[in-house]
Order: C-alpha cells, then sequence, then structure tokens
C-alpha cells in the first residue's frame, strides 16, 4: 500500500510532497516524491509517526468517571483505548498509582491491581499497544512486593517513583497546593488546609522512604524495567535518582532540575497540556519554557490525550528544531527512552505506526494507523 502526496515528517527533516510505503506492517519505502496510482492520496496532509505515550493518567477517571461511580473496569479500558487512537497515540502507557490508604479508593491496591490485570488480559484485542507505567508512592510500605509480582506476571513495564507530600515536589508552593485542594474538592481552605497537614503528618510517619526507593530501583535493574524520577525540584535529587539507574526524569519542577537531569544524561518528560496552555496548573516550570531552554526531551498525555498533536504543531512555531524536533518530543523520543526501538519514526524497517492530519486554527487528527492498519478514521480519508 503507498500513501502518496503528503507532508512527511521525518526524524531529521520534512518531504513537502512525498509517499510512504507499507506492507506486512512495517514501513518498506519512502519516495521523495508522489507516486501515480497510490491507494491513499493525502492531499498534502500531514503524515506523522504515532505518538509514544508515556504517561496517561486517563485509566482511573474511564472506570470511574464520577467519585463513587465505579463502571466494569472493561469498559473502562475500551473506552480509553477508543480515545487514545482518536488522539494519534499508538502506544500508551497506562499510568496507574500504588499508593497509601489516605490517597482513597480510586487507588487502592486492590483496585489498581484489578485495572492492571483486566488491561494485561484485554491487550490482544484492542486499538492500540497498551502498556503498564506503574507509579509508585515512595511512602507506600508494600511498594517492593508488588511491583516483583507484577513483574513477575509481565505485567509491568515503566516504574516511577512518586513522593506527594505537600512542601517539596510539585507542590513546594504549600499555599498554592491548600488553594488548589479547596478548589477540587469544593471545600473551605481551612478545611483543605487541615488535609494538607494530615498529609504532611502521615508522611513524617513513614520515616525514611529510601529503602523503598532503593528496592524499586533494583527491581527495575534486575529486570530492564525502565525507571523514572518524578516531579524533580532539587539538583541533588536528580542526581540521587540518576546514580540510581533511572533513565527518564517525568515532569521537572523547575528548569535547574531539568538540566541536571540533562547533563547526567536522562529524557526529560512534561505534559502537552503544559506544552498547549503554555504553563503548569501548580505554578511549576512551563513546558515551553522548557523547550525553548533545550532542556525538553518528552511530551506526555497527562491527563489530555488530545493535547499532544496541538502541543507538538505549536511547539514547532518556537523552536529552532521545526516540525521534525517538536514532533520527536511524542514520538522517537519517547520510543528511544522507553527502549522501543522498533518504532517512534517513519523509516525504513520500522513499524508502520502512523498519523494523519492537517493543520487549521484548532490541528485535526484524520486518521491513525497501527502496523498498517487503519485503527481510527473521521471519514475523510478514502482507500482504506
Amino acid at each position: 500500500m503507498w500513501l502518496s502526496n503528503f507532508e512527511i515528517v521525518l526524524e531529521d527533516r520534512v518531504i513537502e510532497r512525498g509517499a510512504v510505503r507499507i506492507a506486512d506492517g512495517v514501513i518498506t519505502d519512502i519516495s521523495e516524491r508522489p507516486v501515480e496510482g497510490a491507494d491513499i492520496d493525502g492531499h498534502g496532509r500531514l503524515l506523522l509517526p504515532g505518538f509514544v505515550d508515556m504517561h496517561g493518567d486517563m485509566i482511573e477517571k474511564d472506570v470511574e468517571p464520577r467519585v463513587n461511580v465505579r463502571m466494569p473496569i472493561e469498559l473502562g479500558v475500551y473506552d480509553l483505548d477508543k480515545k487514545l487512537a482518536a488522539c494519534g497515540v499508538t502506544t500508551a502507557y497506562a499510568a496507574v498509582a500504588f499508593t497509601p490508604a489516605t490517597y482513597g479508593h480510586v487507588r487502592s491496591v486492590d483496585h489498581t491491581r484489578a485495572m492492571i490485570e483486566t488491561l494485561a488480559s484485554m491487550r490482544e484485542e484492542l486499538l492500540i499497544d497498551h502498556r503498564v507505567h506503574g507509579r509508585f508512592e515512595v511512602t507506600f510500605l508494600p511498594a517492593v512486593k508488588e511491583a516483583k509480582a507484577l513483574i513477575d506476571a509481565g505485567a509491568l513495564h515503566l516504574i516511577s517513583l512518586m513522593d506527594h507530600t505537600p512542601g517539596q515536589g510539585q507542590y513546594r508552593d504549600i499555599e498554592l497546593h491548600i488553594a488548589n485542594t479547596a478548589k477540587a474538592k469544593k471545600i473551605s481552605e481551612s478545611q483543605a488546609a487541615e488535609l494538607v497537614k494530615q498529609r504532611m503528618a502521615a508522611r513524617s510517619e513513614h520515616g525514611d522512604s529510601m529503602d523503598i526507593i532503593n528496592g524499586l530501583a533494583e527491581l527495575a535493574r534486575e529486570n530492564d524495567v525502565v525507571l523514572a524520577s518524578h516531579d524533580d525540584d532539587t539538583v541533588e535529587k536528580v542526581v540521587l535518582l540518576h546514580s540510581l539507574g533511572a533513565a527518564i526524569s517525568e515532569f521537572p519542577i523547575n528548569v535547574a532540575a531539568a538540566a541536571e537531569a540533562k547533563r547526567l544524561g536522562l529524557a526529560t518528560a512534561m505534559g502537552a497540556p503544559n506544552a498547549l496552555r503554555g504553563l503548569s496548573y501548580s505554578g511549576n516550570l512551563s513546558a515551553r519554557e522548557a523547550y525553548e531552554a533545550g532542556v525538553l526531551d518528552i511530551l506526555a498525555s497527562d491527563y489530555h490525550p488530545s493535547a499532544i498533536l496541538p502541543a507538538v504543531i505549536a511547539l514547532a512555531e518556537i523552536g529552532t528544531g521545526g516540525l521534525p524536533a517538536s514532533t520527536a518530543l511524542a514520538s522517537a523520543n519517547p520510543a528511544k527512552a522507553l527502549g522501543l526501538h522498533d518504532r517512534g519514526r517513519i523509516a525504513k524497517g520500522l513499524r508502520a505506526d502512523l498519523l494523519i492530519a492537517e493543520r487549521g486554527r484548532v490541528p485535526r487528527l484524520r486518521t491513525t494507523i497501527r502496523g498498517g492498519k487503519m485503527v481510527w478514521s473521521d471519514g475523510s480519508i478514502k482507500g482504506f
């Protein structure tokens, strides 16, 4: 099958009007010019590599769309799968959290484990390639045991180490955190302040979390599972996690932490919603600022996958590398950081995971192709 007359975004350049041939789910040829009699005519639309999303929190909301309104997990997985395909994600890491009981029932151990097991059992029937990103709060005492069980079952592909205790990391600004908590929970700021105080007290009761951190890092090293740090707010924290084998720094809080991560060879990851809006909802580092400073490697959906495509297009206008560099944030770079060497780029021999999109008032995805097969379309592309 030939896809012709497209603006093809390669890793290092853009072919203004070219064609790509797909056979047996793989890219077998790339032409610098349109091909006569092609199966698909792109009419000048963009052809991009499929997005590789290393961090998406959406599964919890798809399973429980309102507080205490629990849907069947299978239904939530189907909804998530369709949503991601419609946003151009062809490989997705569902970010599921293991946290202390104080975080609520949505992130209870049993519920989190059930989501992972259900997702694993459904992988072969889904539209895109789903994997699991286990987010382990470093105050969660059974973290190492739970991670080992998942690794032994082949159900854990990425580990991140989190500490959401107010006063550091993402929530360094306690006053802002209290205000945001009040808004999110629709309570008074005094009530929110009490909740934050309780969270900080609970953290101190756990004592030193280094045993958990070291245990998870050792598991990751021994089983070739990628390890990520999370919400790095100091150079010292980055250095520590690097020494333990972390390959990715998720959501660095400031430029200094991001720059140190880059210097040490970690890939830095931030949210596409942040990049699209130009600011962090929690008042931390702007992904646009990070990109302009040369310290951003990866865009993740975080909580809103439809932000990835417009964020990629927007960053192409402000960076020095144009569309190839901004596209790599959501494709080649995460694929490399996650050890997925068979995807993430439009190149001969790689998986035919591709997107057809177009610019406009808001960039629009038209078709998603996974392994050479159309898995989502808005009906505007004919020939599949």
